[in-house]
């Protein structure tokens, strides 16, 4: 093809093999300085995602003083060239008109303070490879985003690189770190979660850093925090964007030092951690806004991964869905028949893969239409095959249809608890504690549902 006749409005394209993508194509981009104190300047990038701003860590760094930080991106994607303004405090114009978010096209003049540019896609292209897999240590997607992304984590996997992992919540943020942690060379160390949301701000500091005894009520003794639990292995920071703002230079200096201080302690320790952390929010934005301190912000993104949303990826629905019965007590019992995965389909998920793991699970343990919204024209099948038990005997949850709505979901109700419960404890050997673990429940409430069946224990 001529260069004349190429469509420089297509910013990605696959290149596919034996009927299958096998490769990302992605366009190379010019921005031209037109105006402005960095006028005549030209620069070429090969990424899907281009950010401008004034300071270090960007890919197009302007010297204006009115240009932020972080001040926009420009996102390649299937749809064409994205421009996004990031909380910036003078905006970002595209063809004359402030934009935050805008498709652009080739040749656009853009302005962002006293500097104008103009967007000049190339006739040039780079390739990102696809993984083989349709899994990855617990992530699962057949999907070209999915793929993308597995390979970007086994690269990263090898290193030792800082990553600051981002997507909306539900899209699977802690298997990503998991999966770094598992595939590299500190898989025999620990893997230590803190959810800097979900600590009071009162506490966070002694979790993160551990205290000496005395150093405040209550601490009546020495207490490793996570990052001395975490040496020799990796620390997943969950959430850093909930981190208070006063405790962001303390945990900078852990980051660029290695050594750690306890609270009411004198003496510093020597970690050897990889750090992994993540978010929901656009730190980005978060630094404009001066809600997070641009410092911290690029020591963390030493290294990026982005996890899609499941409404962007509606291809990986079927493997998601086998998987997920398959992995649900009794789920194995079921399919979903075509019509039911079309309205799968058709639903926009924003809970993602954690939402749709609990419409299933809902809809095998407690005889429920797997619709996620008020439709209830499909339905859940039951698949039996030689030798598996029939719904009236121990394979399957029994509904009797003679009584009340109400008295039937609460026999089910009482038999998925039986059930459950049982197979989780006898899955971990009778450890109540693992089995709270897994059920995401305080062990509390593992007791009471024993107690209320009247349920052994295998361990007791």
């Amino acid at each position: 093809m001529a260069s004349d006749d190429i469509d420089l409005r297509t910013s990605t394209w696959l290149a596919a093999a034996d009927g299958r993508p096998r490769e990302l194509r992605v366009r190379r981009c010019r921005l031209e300085v037109t105006a402005g104190l960095d006028a005549g300047r030209s620069q070429t990038f090969d990424g899907e995602r281009i950010r401008i701003g004034a300071r270090r860590g960007n890919d197009m760094v302007l010297k204006d003083p009115r240009v932020s930080g972080i001040h926009c991106e420009i996102v390649l994607d299937g749809a064409g060239y994205r421009l996004r303004d990031l909380g910036s405090r003078n905006g970002t114009f595209a063809a004359g008109l402030r934009v935050v978010e805008a498709f652009i096209t080739p040749g656009t003049a853009m302005q962002l303070g006293d500097t104008k540019l103009r967007f000049e896609p190339t006739g040039e292209s780079v390739g990102i490879p696809l993984s083989e897999r349709d899994a990855f240590q617990g992530l699962m997607g057949r999907s070209v985003k999915m793929r993308e992304l597995f390979v970007r984590l086994e690269k990263l996997a090898a290193t030792d690189a800082t990553v600051l992992i981002t997507g909306e919540t539900g899209t699977g943020k802690e298997l990503a770190a998991d999966a770094l942690h598992k595939a590299g060379p500190r898989a025999k160390g620990p893997f230590v979660v803190v959810d800097c949301g979900a600590i009071p701000g009162s506490l966070i500091e002694s979790e993160l850093f551990g205290h000496e005894k005395g150093a405040y009520t209550g601490a009546d003794r020495s207490t490793d925090g996570a990052f001395q639990r975490a040496n020799g292995g990796t620390l997943f920071l969950d959430e850093i964007g909930e981190l208070a703002l006063e405790l962001q230079p303390k945990l900078l200096r852990v980051l660029e030092r290695k050594e750690v201080r306890r609270v009411g302690g004198t003496r510093t320790e020597t970690i050897d951690v990889r750090v992994v952390a993540a978010t929901n929010r656009d730190l980005a934005v978060e630094v404009n806004r001066g809600a997070f301190r641009e410092d911290l912000y690029y020591r963390l993104y030493v290294a990026g991964i982005h996890l899609p949303p499941l409404r962007d990826r509606p291809e990986d629905l079927p493997l998601l869905v086998a998987h997920f019965l398959a992995s649900i007590p009794g789920g194995e019992d079921h399919n979903i028949n075509p019509e039911t995965m079309e309205l799968l389909s058709r639903h926009p998920w924003p809970g993602n893969v954690r939402e749709l793991r609990n419409v299933i699970e809902r809809a095998v343990l407690l005889a429920e239409v797997p619709a996620p919204g008020p439709a209830r024209e499909a339905v859940i099948e039951r698949s039996r095959a030689p030798g598996r038990a029939d719904d009236d005997n121990e394979g399957g949850l029994m509904v009797d249809v003679s009584i009340a709505y109400k008295d039937a979901k609460a026999s089910v109700i009482e038999q998925f608890e039986r059930r459950y419960v049982s197979l989780l404890l006898k899955k971990c050997g009778g450890n109540v504690s693992r089995a709270a673990r897994i059920a995401d429940l305080d062990r509390m409430t593992i007791y009471k549902i024993l107690t209320r069946h009247g349920i052994d224990n295998p361990r007791d």
